[in-house]
């Protein structure tokens, strides 16, 4: 949709709320992006991360790191894989794993647990996939 001055999209009015009230303080707002390649100002850590034991992702499917913005997942009994927990549509954090899919709640994109691939959208691209390594039983993920 075109905006246009006679033309607010709900988007902007909320963003625009958002500011107001954040005015003389910090304050995250999700979504207001209409690109889900924005800049964040928390980067990724470069070495690897210990998300937690390898035990507490289910075969078939997997684990939602929200601090990490990390999701692992095991497709088959002892292959690991892992991914951007950050929905490639607008941004939000994925938030659970179920029927071998990674399942975003804003608006309803499912990734697959093997490969990160798109498998229902809006969003436009598969999740960004991780190194991951099981080291002393502990998983070590390594963003790209």
């Amino acid at each position: 949709m075109t905006e246009t001055p006679g033309n607010t999209t709900r988007r902007t009015l909320l963003c625009g709320a958002a500011a107001v009230l954040a005015a003389g303080g910090t304050v995250a707002v999700s979504g207001c992006s209409s690109s889900a390649s924005s800049s964040s100002s928390s980067a990724q850590p470069a070495g690897p991360v210990d998300v937690g034991p390898a035990a507490d992702v289910p075969v078939g499917g997997g684990k939602v790191y929200r601090d990490q913005k990390i999701v692992v997942t095991q497709p088959t009994a002892g292959q690991y894989k892992a991914f951007s927990a950050k929905c490639t549509h607008a941004g939000c954090i994925v938030d659970q794993v179920q029927q071998a899919q990674i399942q975003c709640p804003c608006h309803g994109s499912r990734f697959a647990i093997t490969d990160g691939s798109v498998q229902d959208g809006p969003a436009p691209s598969p999740l960004p996939e991780y190194k991951v390594a099981v080291q002393n039983g502990n998983l070590q993920v390594t963003p790209a």
